[in-house]
């Protein structure tokens, strides 16, 4: 009888150790999921970063990032100096994993609409969202 208390409580300590594992491998995939993310945005953000236009022709902006309920986080700004059709599929990839991310993880925001911006502009050889008028 005492043995069999002893199994039972073993049994229930091993399910609870792998409970905990579970959660902890989950934990790690969510991270490893963000850090991703957030090196592809890196990366697009620095490409974006390295454009120089020359007049106000050359700058457009494109909706970059997946909000969870719904529409862009913010709207990213470039010059078609770069190769325009990698940044833009780039950005592409990126929503669409994001938006993938968020309903995995039930990821929550504010739902906010993001403003686009009026204008971009090339001032001193960068390109620049104008939200005013």
């Amino acid at each position: 009888m005492k043995s069999s208390l002893i199994r039972v409580l073993f049994l229930l300590i091993g399910l609870g150790l792998a409970a905990f594992r579970c959660n902890d491998n989950e934990d790690q995939t969510y991270n490893t999921e963000l850090a991703g993310l957030n090196e592809l945005k890196t990366q697009i953000q620095n490409l974006a970063e390295s454009a120089v236009c020359d007049n106000d022709t050359t700058c457009k902006f494109i909706a970059f990032g997946s909000k969870p309920c719904g529409g862009p986080w913010s709207y990213l700004v470039y010059s078609t100096s770069i190769d325009t059709d990698q940044i833009e599929n780039l950005v592409a990839a990126f929503n669409e994993k994001e938006n993938l991310f968020n309903a995995k993880w039930g990821v929550a925001s504010d739902c906010a609409l993001t403003q686009p911006p009026r204008d971009v502009i090339c001032e001193n050889n960068r390109c620049v969202a104008v939200y005013s008028q």
